[in-house]
């Protein structure tokens, strides 16, 4: 399966939007992927064809998956990381131009354009690691990469610098979503690929870089090293749609390029719902697993309006009356970036905010069903953070107190 087949797969189920007239690859695209859910593919954006919006939606997030929407975070939550790889050769490169490539500049304060949806394949001996980073353009060559400190790329950097040599790596553009989705997952170490491969009927089809580097099929792929150079990358929007400021990052040299004919480009809106989904329906069965330790979960959200990250909703039956707040607590643990969390009864849609609001205006009695924890360490990316990186995390038990399941009792013209 490839992205082009995932496409359009997504076209026979009417969730394609193509986009025929000339776009421009500054702000235009950007302004239109953000009016909308719904897959664009542009013929002529920057006189190249781009796809945006690829997994914006749940739907389409849920049928790259190879599951149904409601059972989504059941699934991920299952997995075992056993898929296969099967190594089907070595590929060709040629020359790197970037300025090939219809790179986009998103918003009026970016550093500069920004690849979004590349995915950076590192090895380091027999260990391959997959994650995503943005990558400011530096050159017809080179990317200003924003490795986050203590991640696993940064860590096979700084051990690959310590060795004195460079990090061999490969930015995959444009490959099936779930070999993306699996990469902004936290998986155990060097299973990235084996992860997509389940997700994908338990088989991926891989080919060897020169350098050694690993990488699936993709419409895009950039063989390089991170060597010793750093450059000023940012400012950038985040997950919040508010700017994260400059940092001097370490630089991307490409050495080769692979493209398919035509390439279809894939490009993420920074802030935009695909972002938020990538970053959040990864913890969504973290969060999962570790509620399911203390009573008996249904689902897990982690909302649109919360920026895909900072808010979940939990869905439980209770068994005992503080089912609610031990849920609560071990929703935190299992995503330290939380900021807020709702737990709500089996008749609650998890999905549905107005029945999650319904659920807190009928349900909640604030000297009761609030927790409020502080001095706890936040999320990085919330703009009301402290300076030492500490927040203000609340919980609210928005379930009906057992024994008393009659006052809250909806009419329904079914039951």
């Amino acid at each position: 399966m490839t992205m082009r087949r995932f496409i359009e797969e997504m076209r026979e189920r009417g969730l394609v939007d193509e986009i025929v007239d000339p776009v421009s690859t500054r702000f235009e695209a950007a302004q239109m992927a953000a009016k909308t859910d719904r897959i664009l593919l542009f013929r002529d954006c920057g006189g190249k064809p781009v796809v945006m919006n690829l997994t914006a939606g749940r739907p389409a997030l849920a049928a790259a998956l190879g599951a149904e929407e409601k059972d989504l975070v059941k699934r991920l939550a299952d997995a075992s990381y056993s898929g296969r790889l099967n190594l089907m050769g070595t590929l060709e490169m040629r020359p790197v131009d970037l300025s090939e490539i219809p790179i986009m500049t998103f918003f009026p304060k970016d550093g500069g354009p920004y690849i979004t949806a590349g995915i950076v394949f590192s090895r380091s001996g027999e260990v391959e690691n997959a994650s995503i980073h943005r990558m400011m353009v530096v050159g017809n060559d080179r990317v200003a990469a924003r490795l986050v400190e203590g991640r696993h790329t940064d860590v096979m950097h700084r051990e690959a610098l310590a060795r004195g040599e460079r990090l061999p790596i490969a930015v995959v553009i444009g490959t099936h979503p779930a070999v993306t989705f699996a990469s902004c997952t936290r998986v155990p170490e060097g299973k990235e690929l084996a992860f997509a491969a389940e997700l994908m009927g338990g088989e991926l089809p891989v080919w060897e870089c020169a350098n050694g580097v690993l990488v699936p099929d993709a419409e895009i792929v950039l063989e390089g090293y991170i060597g010793t150079e750093r450059a000023e990358e940012g400012p950038f929007v985040d997950i919040t749609g508010t700017y994260d400021f400059e940092r001097i990052q370490p630089v991307i040299e490409f050495t080769g390029m692979h493209t398919k004919p035509d390439p279809i480009y894939h490009s993420i809106l920074p802030g935009g719902n695909e972002h938020k989904l990538l970053m959040g329906v990864p913890y969504e069965p973290r969060i999962f697993k570790a509620v399911a330790g203390v009573t008996s979960v249904r689902n897990v959200v982690l909302t649109t309006g919360g920026c895909g990250y900072l808010h979940a909703v939990v869905q439980i039956r209770k068994n005992t009356q503080g089912d609610g707040k031990n849920a609560i607590m071990a929703a935190f643990a299992a995503h330290t970036s939380l900021k807020h969390v709702v737990v709500v009864d089996e008749d609650i849609n998890p999905f549905d905010m107005g029945d999650v609001e319904y659920a807190i205006a009928t349900r909640v009695r604030g000297d009761r069903d609030l927790m409020v924890i502080t001095g706890v360490r936040g999320s990085s990316l919330d703009p009301c953070r402290e300076g030492d990186g500490t927040n203000v995390k609340i919980g609210v038990d928005a379930t009906m107190v057992l024994g008393e399941e009659e006052k809250f009792v909806r009419a329904r013209w079914d039951a």
